[in-house]
């Protein structure tokens, strides 16, 4: 999966590399070169990141609950 996302985010910086080298010789197709390569990385890149950096964690660790805020009071009463 780590290979595959980085394949993923080089094809897209080489997409976006040569649609701007393309885009004063032909605008259309340089164009097109661009915003494929950016739905490439923002709708299916960026959403296969966010899953596997976030597969085996819990949420409840990283929001601001009842729990998390007393005992952020306690850490710094603490000092």
């Amino acid at each position: 999966m780590k290979y595959f996302l980085q394949l993923l985010i080089l094809a897209s910086i080489i997409g976006i590399c040569y649609g701007l080298y393309l885009k004063p010789i032909n605008p259309k197709n340089g164009d097109l070169f661009v915003g494929l390569s950016l739905v490439l990385l923002i709708f299916i890149t960026m959403p296969i990141f966010i899953f596997r950096r976030w597969k085996n964690k819990d949420v409840k660790d990283y929001m601001l609950t009842k729990e998390n805020i007393e005992k952020m009071r306690d850490f710094n009463d603490s000092k």
